[in-house]
């Protein structure tokens, strides 16, 4: 029987045209990202990494990113997707939506809780009520936070049954102390709602502190792939914010790395097909 080819998905990475004024958190620590990251950039690293298709997410929090990632996508066949952002708290937020009606590129929303001063905004009344109006949408909601909100974040999506949820970058643990509690019995309980799903991958905070390591987030990635199994799980690179710690290529090696132990098929859903499935992509 002749074997599918595995199509592969990166499903986090940003594109930007670098200014001060938008990207103010690119700091002095951060200066090989203060410059354009565009689709050319981006097909010659997926390329050299024999990755097939990509899903771009948000790095600001306007409506005009949003607009201009779904631009780029229309003319970039390798971007399947869009998680873009919206203001999901606000009350123009339903009509607002009413523009993307006709964008199949957008497959999701996601806001920078983890920013947000108010521990929890996520919480919130104006804010769940405009997850509340993302149902029927199709649309998948990307939580970036960190791992000292899992406990509010459980509760939100207590609250939204019927809503698919991703979380970014395994929910940011402290892997640089090695402290796995309370993160993996909160992951844990994460887990028990099948309609919340995982990216593996790691963030900003991580990637500054100790570059990319397999055998030091082996210990978390195998955690979440036991709890969310890989049919929940999905590799993702967050380039260019990696190039802080490796290059494009050796991140996807490393997630590589991080699944070579599964079946063939378990691999499959992580590098790709969960990624599919889950952003309809």
């Amino acid at each position: 029987m002749e074997q599918k080819k595995l199509e592969t998905i990166d499903a986090h990475h940003h594109l930007w045209r670098y200014n001060p004024q938008d990207y103010g958190w690119i700091d002095d620590s951060m200066k090989s990202l203060r410059r354009d990251f565009l689709p050319a950039d981006l097909i010659r690293e997926m390329t050299a990494a024999e990755v097939d298709g990509t899903v771009a997410v948000q790095a600001r929090q306007t409506v005009e990113e949003t607009r201009w990632l779904l631009d780029l996508a229309e003319d970039c066949a390798a971007i399947r997707g869009v998680v873009g952002w919206a203001p999901i708290a606000g009350e123009e937020f339903p009509g607002m939506m009413e523009e993307f009606e006709d964008s199949p590129k957008l497959k999701g929303l996601r806001h920078v809780i983890q920013d947000e001063k108010d521990e929890n905004y996520i919480l919130r009344e104006d804010f769940n009520s405009g997850i509340r109006c993302l149902r029927g949408s199709g649309l998948v909601y990307d939580i970036l936070i960190f791992a000292r909100h899992l406990p509010q974040t459980i509760e939100f999506v207590d609250e939204h049954p019927e809503q698919v949820f991703v979380l970014d970058h395994i929910a940011k643990p402290m892997i640089r102390e090695g402290l796995l509690e309370p993160w993996a019995t909160q992951i844990a309980r994460a887990a028990e709602h099948r309609n919340v799903s995982m990216k593996l991958s790691i963030g900003l905070d991580i990637i500054m502190r100790w570059r990319w390591s397999t055998d030091a987030v082996r210990r978390y990635s195998d955690h979440v792939l036991d709890l969310f199994s890989p049919d929940r799980v999905m590799a993702a690179s967050n380039w260019p914010v990696i190039l802080l710690g490796a290059s494009y290529a050796e991140t996807w090696n490393g997630i590589t790395d991080l699944v070579a132990e599964l079946s063939a098929e378990e691999r499959r859903a992580v590098l790709g097909a969960t990624a599919k499935r889950i952003y309809g992509l």
